[in-house]
Order: C-alpha cells, then structure tokens, then sequence
C-alpha cells in the first residue's frame, strides 16, 4: 500500500500557510503566506481583511506546493484543515476550500484543532520527543501547560486566566509605541535593555497553581514607563524588565508541572517559542534538573502548514474521518479532542 501524501492547510488568522506531509519521506513542501505588512497600517489584525486575503492566496499557494514537492494532485491521498481555534472567518476559509478539495478529488479530510498543531509541531524534527512530556504552549491566543501521553491524550495544567503571554508582548509593545506585530520588536528592544534596572513582579507565582495572568504586568509596565524620562534607553530597559518578568514567570511554572507530573521532557512550542530569553532560561532550568527540552525550528513557531498536515496525517492514518458537512470552531477546547485511535476502521467525526 502506498504511503500517505496528507495535504495541510492553516488559515487561523493572518497567515496563510499550505503543508504536504508523507507517510514515509516526511514533509515534502511548505510554504507560508504572511499578512503582517496588510495589517501593520491598522495596528492588528483586521478579521475581514484576513479572511478576504486567504481566499485570494489559498489556492496559487496550494499549487506552489505541489509544484514544490513534485506531486501532482492525483497523488493526494487526504486533506486536513485547521478547524479550530481562531477568526471564525479566516478559519471557514480553509475549511470550505479543504473539504471541497477532498471531496472532489475523492479522498479523506479531517480538521485539525490549531493547537495539537503547534504542541506537536516539535515532532517534524529530527530530534523528535518521546511520550510523554509537558508541554508548554505559548503564543498570541493561548498560554497553557498540558501534561501529554500521547497523541489526543492531553491534560490541561493551567492557563491563562486573562492575556495570552503573546498578547501581553503585542499590547505592551503597543503601549511603548513599537508598532505592530510589538512581540518580535519588544524582544529585540530588550536585548538592549540592562538587566536590573527595573524589577516587575512575576504573576500567580507567589500563590501555588500553574495558571497564569499577564493583564496586571501590562498595566505594571504602563505605569512605570509614564514614571520613567522615557528615554530610548528607558524604553530598552523597560522591554527587558517586561520580558525577564514573563520569562521567569513561564519558567517557575515549568518548572512546578515538571516537578508536580515527574516528567523529564518539556516541549515548547507557539509563536512565543521563538523567544531568545525564554529558549535560553529554560535550557538552563533544564541542564540544572535533567530534563530535555524540544521546541520545533522558528519557522514552525509561529502558524504553518506542516503541522496542520502532520497532526492530519496521524488521524488520517488512524482512520478518522470528516463528514461531508464541515464547520469552524472559535472556541475548542484541546481536552475534548480524541485520542488517536489504533484501528484502521474509519471513524466519522462531527
């Protein structure tokens, strides 16, 4: 029997991104649509402007990928589309033109929850984890730690009770007026920001738990930027008191999951992964306790294809199955996913 080829499709917010996995080769051809320029001019991302532009560039970078890989589109053998969490329109995008690809080219699709895309975005590597792990998802929407046993076996540690570590990066930039998208250029202002000068408190850590709440730093950093001389330095030293508080805080609670599961392997994955400060303070944690740690490569950080159409590729291959109805779902929660079924009996799912 031939191998899988699964084609994979991202289209949660403002990136557009298309994937071809193989069953046996691997990930044949990724490519990645960025919006960030269309929406700089408005400060964020605008949902209609996003959902209108992956329509305009779904389908020519469908066909850079098969080009790309050197497979044509008889050689699809299933389609996986992101389904959930994200814009409701952005996300109907790729779901309408997935399913209705599968269903003409008669094979199988599946949709794909946006994130057991990134926590397992770390297994395209070929330094792969092993089951089981913690995982630590940090990115725009979501920061959570889930204690994984394997493949839609996950179990929520804590969360967010407000911000989104990503969010909090964005609007703190946006308060220091950096422009968006703020977190990358919040980071690189606070590599020329001297430790020390400024101390911000580290969030819930002084209270047992692994939940996280980002609101209050934001707003503890507003005040003292409007307290500072608001000098360039002032502002470098600010970005980095801001990102050394968030890093410690996302470091203490790793830190208490890996003690309270008695896991040896944290994975790190979402946009925020990419963090210079935070890859680096978490290697350190680890090398002190002997742990390993495992983050997918910057490209597969922030929204991409390939995780898309490898985690469709596992439920593919484990025999689920979408109906010819498809939907989006804003809102879905990672613990009500499946576990991955070992029969080859396709299943439908709704």
């Amino acid at each position: 029997m031939a191998a899988m080829i699964t084609l994979g499709i991202e289209t949660s917010c403002d990136e557009t991104g298309i994937a071809l996995y193989h069953g046996e080769r691997g990930l044949l051809a990724h490519t990645l649509y960025s919006q960030v320029a269309m929406h700089a001019e408005f400060g964020g991302v605008v949902p209609e402007l996003a959902s209108r532009d992956h329509v305009r560039k779904l389908l020519p970078l469908i066909d850079q990928a098969l080009a790309e890989a050197g497979v044509a589109k008889h050689d699809i053998t299933g389609v996986a589309y992101t389904a959930g969490p994200g814009l409701i329109g952005a996300l109907l995008v790729g779901a309408a033109v997935g399913r209705s690809l599968a269903w003409a080219w008669g094979v199988p699709a599946v949709g794909v929850h946006h994130m057991e895309g990134h926590l397992l975005a770390p297994m395209l590597e070929e330094s792969a984890p092993a089951f089981p792990f913690v995982a630590l998802l940090v990115s725009g929407g979501h920061t959570q730690l889930v204690a994984v046993e394997g493949v839609g076996r996950y179990r929520i540690l804590g969360e967010s009770l407000d911000d989104a570590a990503g969010e909090a990066f964005d609007k703190t930039a946006k308060m220091l007026g950096l422009g968006y998208p703020g977190g990358p250029v919040l980071a690189a202002l606070a590599e020329q920001g001297h430790p020390g000068i400024y101390h911000f408190p580290r969030p819930m850590t002084d209270r047992p738990g692994l939940d996280f709440s980002f609101s209050g730093l934001k707003t503890f950093t507003l005040n003292t930027w409007q307290k500072s001389g608001q000098s360039a330095q002032d502002k470098a030293d600010i970005a980095r008191a801001f990102q050394d508080a968030v890093v410690e805080t996302l470091a203490i609670k790793c830190r208490r999951a890996m003690e309270q599961t008695g896991m040896k392997r944290l994975v790190m994955a979402g946009g925020v992964s990419a963090n210079k400060g935070l890859r680096e303070r978490l290697h350190a944690l680890a090398e002190q306790r002997g742990w390993e740690v495992f983050y997918p490569r910057p490209a597969f950080c922030t929204d991409n294809g390939a995780m898309i159409a490898y985690v469709g590729h596992l439920r593919l291959s484990a025999g689920e199955r979408q109906g010819l109805e498809f939907s989006a779902r804003p809102r879905w929660p990672m613990e009500s996913l499946s576990a991955r079924q070992e029969e080859t009996e396709p299943t439908e799912i709704g």
